[in-house]
C-alpha cells in the first residue's frame, strides 16, 4: 500500500510540472504537453491503495475524473495510462482519451469525468459476474458530491435488489468542485445513503490505509462471498484545487491548510517504523517508485503523437431507425420513393 501511495503522490507531482509547462503565466489550458483539464487526487491515496490491495486483474474497478491513484493501485500500466495522458497513439485509449477516460481492459479498470457515471457500469460487471458464476467483484469509486445524483441511487437500488456483488467507494473530501458539502448534500455522514436500500453502510472517518484496508477488506469478501453490496465512506482531503489552474479564491486558506497537514503517507510511514520497518527500507521504496514514475514520463514523451486522420477510426456510427428496411426499398424502386 505504501508503495502504491507513494507512486501515485509522486505521479501526480511530475503530472503537474508537465502540465503547468507552457500555460503560464497566462493561463493557457490548450498549450503544453499536456493539454485540456487535469484533475489531480493528492490526498486522496488511501483510498485507492486501501481497498484495491483486496482485488484481483479479473475484479472490476471504476473510477471518477480523479482516476491516477486508484489506477496505480488496481495495477493499470503505467506506461500507457501516461502516453494516454500525454495525448500520445501508444496510450490506452490510442491518445484519444486523456486523463479522465482511462481504460485498461487487462486489469478490468475504467474512469469517466460525468458525476457517478462509474456506478451503473460497475453493478453491470457485478450482475455478469453472479449470471456466470464467478467469485469477481466491482467497486465504483466516487466523490461525496456525487451521491445525490440519480444514478448512484439507482446503481444502489439495483445492486441491494439483486444482491450483486459490488461496493461503492465514496470519497469525501469535503468540496464538490468549489461547494462545501454541507451545501450540496443533506447528510454529513454519506455512508447513511445506504440505509435507504437495506445495505451497510460504513465511514472510514480519516484517510488511513491500513482502517481502509479493514474495511474494504470485509466489504469485499462479503461481496466475493455473495451476501450483497456494502457502501463505503472514506475522508480523504483534497491538497490541490479541483483541476490545475484552479485559483480557489472559494477556499479559506485555514482548509488548504489542514488538508495539507492531515498526509496519509506520513501517517502510514510511522506505522511501517512502529512495525519495525527500517528508513532505509522506506527510502528504498520511495526511490524505486520514482524511478518508475519518471522512467513512464520520459517514454510516454517520446511516443507520438496521432495522425489526425486517426480521429476518423474506433468511432461508432449507428444507422437511424428502420434504415435496414428503407434501404432495399429504395433500391427495388430506383430511389422513387
Amino acid at each position: 500500500m505504501y508503495d502504491d501511495m507513494v507512486t501515485a503522490r509522486y505521479y501526480e507531482e511530475r503530472l503537474q510540472e508537465e502540465y503547468l509547462e507552457g500555460k503560464q503565466p497566462a493561463f493557457d489550458i490548450s498549450a503544453g504537453p499536456i493539454p485540456g483539464e487535469l484533475h489531480l487526487a493528492a490526498g486522496h491515496e488511501a483510498s485507492g491503495a486501501g481497498v484495491c490491495r483486496h482485488l484481483r486483474d479479473a475484479d472490476t474497478v471504476t473510477a471518477p475524473h480523479r482516476p491516477h491513484h486508484v489506477a496505480i493501485a488496481k495495477g493499470v500500466d503505467l506506461k500507457r495510462m501516461t502516453a494516454e495522458i500525454f495525448g500520445r497513439q501508444t496510450g490506452l485509449g490510442k491518445g484519444k482519451g486523456g486523463h479522465m477516460h482511462l481504460f485498461d481492459p487487462d486489469v478490468n479498470f475504467a474512469c469517466s469525468g460525468i458525476i457517478a457515471q462509474g456506478c451503473p457500469p460497475a453493478v453491470g460487471a457485478a450482475l455478469a459476474s453472479k449470471k456466470r458464476n464467478q467469485d469477481s467483484v466491482a467497486v465504483a469509486f466516487l466523490g461525496e458530491g456525487a451521491i445525490d445524483q440519480g444514478g448512484f441511487f439507482e446503481s444502489l437500488n439495483l445492486a441491494s435488489v439483486q444482491e450483486l456483488p459490488v461496493v461503492f467507494v465514496v470519497e469525501d473530501n469535503d468540496w464538490a468542485i468549489s461547494m462545501p458539502k454541507s451545501r450540496v448534500t443533506d447528510v454529513e455522514d454519506g455512508s447513511r445513503r445506504a440505509g435507504g436500500f437495506d445495505l451497510p453502510g460504513v465511514r472510514v472517518d480519516h484517510d488511513d490505509a491500513v482502517a481502509v484496508y479493514e474495511a474494504a477488506g470485509e466489504a469485499i469478501g462479503r461481496a466475493r462471498d455473495g451476501n450483497g453490496p456494502t457502501l463505503i465512506e472514506v475522508q480523504v482531503h483534497r491538497r490541490m484545487g479541483h483541476f490545475m489552474g484552479d485559483a480557489q479564491a472559494y477556499r479559506p486558506d485555514e482548509d488548504k491548510e489542514r488538508a495539507t497537514e492531515r498526509d496519509s503517507i506520513e501517517r502510514l510511514e510511522a506505522d511501517l517504523r512502529e512495525q519495525g520497518v527500517e528508513d532505509h527500507e522506506i527510502e528504498s521504496i520511495r526511490e524505486k517508485a520514482h524511478d518508475r514514475v519518471n522512467e513512464a514520463i520520459e517514454w510516454a514523451k517520446d511516443q507520438p503523437e496521432p495522425d489526425p486522420e486517426e480521429a476518423y477510426e474506433d468511432v461508432f456510427t449507428n444507422s437511424p431507425s428502420g434504415i435496414e428496411e428503407i434501404e432495399p426499398m429504395l433500391e427495388a424502386t430506383g430511389g422513387d420513393e
